[in-house]
């Protein structure tokens, strides 16, 4: 046996390296010597019959001992243990699949066969993240045809599980993205839910955004349910808001998220192997996509989106799920509020009836509910919006809310943040840009999402006439000095609103 199957002793450093496994060896380490071990290798770590892969980080110092394997938190998650625990290491082997990424580089479309044994290796944790991002750059741009999105999407359900439930109609709504606010699943769950759709919806925590759906909904009632939990959630109640993070749906989906984030590079092909490959495995057959298109959203012009559109119908056709899309308004924030609880106050204000709730939220809302009635069999084309208006109008849709938030494990107020700051309009004049990607910073060096009640609140829309000193947003912290770390930021931007006079 050679010299790098000699025990070490497992340490545990809580180095947090989100969700890629890293290890560490010290430089003098006799293995790490011995076997020519070296910064950034992939190596096979062992504790008895249970391995992972992970990337190793060489120490020089004293940050370890000698003969210890320091553990990074995603490291210590997957192997398991405790500190002192004997583990072996060895050099990973070759990764085959990777060849078909290389191919693909140099313009090679990627088989079934290929996709399937790519997606399988990375949910292993074979693929480091600089080989997820070669995999990322070479499927971005146009590099992905109909058939090549269609063989990822189908290896992507097939590593995950795959959730089924007694309704033939299972329906689901997503929007694709780039728009603070637009809170809208809140609102038309329980709309749909209330008249007689099975709804389970699962989504996601903000990664780069300053909320997701599911911090949102956190600030009203637990999410972290486990399949067990959903399924009786849905069950009861028809419907359910719940983190996907706690079933494991589409997790080759989930990392490859984690490296295509930071990247910022667009890919339909990817892009819709993502949303469809989580709607296919939590058992939806009819799912209505969101599309905000605007200068400052995710997609940014009415052919993009055109093409993206007809890209989800079709992939969705070939695999079984019927898809419908709608094209909205991309070029401001939707709702009032940025930020989980500052969504969740515009959310309970639509479903109460509130006056001067958002129109804009309840609109789209509306829209987005009257296709899943339609698109489920609920209403005859064309009569969806009026049973949802009178869904939302009768006070019904808020009943269905506070019952699946019941269900969940209970109904919270949102929290109402400590600091506040008013950024006021330095000129006088109409609105005619907001740029939503400055906002969403703003929001997030505000504290938001890991500060549920930070933010901001929008006072100035898109088209409107403002006066010199007239509040154009509300900042929201829960420390003096996050709020300092917005208002600074949001004093060196002359881009959140652009302001001029008529000509």
């Amino acid at each position: 046996m050679s010299r790098a199957h000699e025990a070490l002793q497992l340490h545990r450093l809580g180095i947090d390296t989100y969700q890629e496994p890293v290890v560490f060896l010290r430089s003098d380490c006799p293995i790490c010597r011995s076997e020519g071990f070296e910064a950034q290798s992939r190596l096979e770590v062992w504790r008895g019959d249970h391995h992972i892969v992970a990337t190793l980080n060489v120490v020089h110092g004293n940050l370890i001992e000698r003969c210890q394997l320091g553990l990074s938190e995603a490291a210590w998650r997957a192997l398991g243990g405790a500190n002192g625990d004997p583990v072996r290491v060895r050099h990973a082997p070759p990764l085959l699949s990777f060849s078909a990424v290389r191919a693909k580089i140099y313009g090679r479309p990627l088989g079934a066969e290929a996709a399937s044994s790519i997606v399988q290796d990375i949910v292993e944790g074979k693929y480091s993240d600089i080989e997820m991002a070669a995999l990322i750059t070479a499927c971005s741009g146009n590099r992905m045809d109909v058939a090549e999105t269609i063989a990822l999407t189908r290896s992507m359900i097939a590593v995950g599980q795959r959730l089924h439930w007694d309704s033939e109609i299972v329906v689901d709504k997503h929007c694709v993205g780039g728009l603070p606010g637009n809170r809208t699943t809140l609102i038309v769950v329980p709309i749909v839910a209330a008249c007689g759709l099975t709804i389970p919806k699962t989504s996601s925590r903000a990664i780069t955004s300053p909320a997701g759906t599911a911090d949102t909904m956190e600030t009203l009632a637990p999410v972290g349910l486990d399949l067990a939990r959903m399924r009786a959630v849905v069950q009861k109640e028809g419907g359910c808001i719940a983190w996907g993070g706690a079933v494991s749906l589409s997790p080759a989906d989930d990392l490859l998220i984690r490296v295509e984030r930071p990247l910022g590079l667009d890919s339909d092909g990817l892009l819709v192997a993502s949303v469809l490959s989580k709607k296919i495995a939590a058992g939806s057959t009819h799912v209505v996509i969101d599309i905000p298109v605007g200068r400052t959203a995710k997609v940014r012009s009415a052919a993009a989106a055109e093409g993206l559109a007809k890209r989800l119908v079709d992939v969705g056709q070939a695999l079984g799920i019927a898809v419908s899309t709608v094209l909205t308004d991309g070029s401001q924030p939707v709702g009032r509020g940025i930020g989980p609880a500052l969504e969740a106050w515009d959310v309970l204000a639509v479903l109460r009836n509130e006056p001067g709730a958002p129109d804009d939220l309840r609109q789209r809302a509306l829209l987005l509910a009257s296709r899943l009635l339609e698109l489920g069999g609920k209403a005859a084309p064309g009569q969806g919006m009026a049973l949802a208006e009178s869904v939302l109008a009768s006070g019904a849709a808020y009943k269905k809310l506070e019952a699946i938030c019941a269900a969940q494990g209970g109904m919270r107020e949102p929290p109402r943040a400590a600091y506040t700051h008013e950024l006021l309009a330095l000129h006088q004049g109409q609105v005619v840009a907001i740029d939503n990607r400055s906002l969403a910073r703003l929001a997030k060096l505000a504290g938001a999402p890991l500060a549920p009640a930070a933010g901001l609140m929008m006072h100035a829309a898109l088209g409107s006439r403002v006066a010199v000193g007239q509040p154009l947003l509300t900042l929201h912290a829960e420390s003096p000095g996050e709020l300092a770390y917005a208002l600074a930021y949001a004093e060196s931007q002359e881009n959140l609103f652009t302001i001029e006079e008529p000509q």
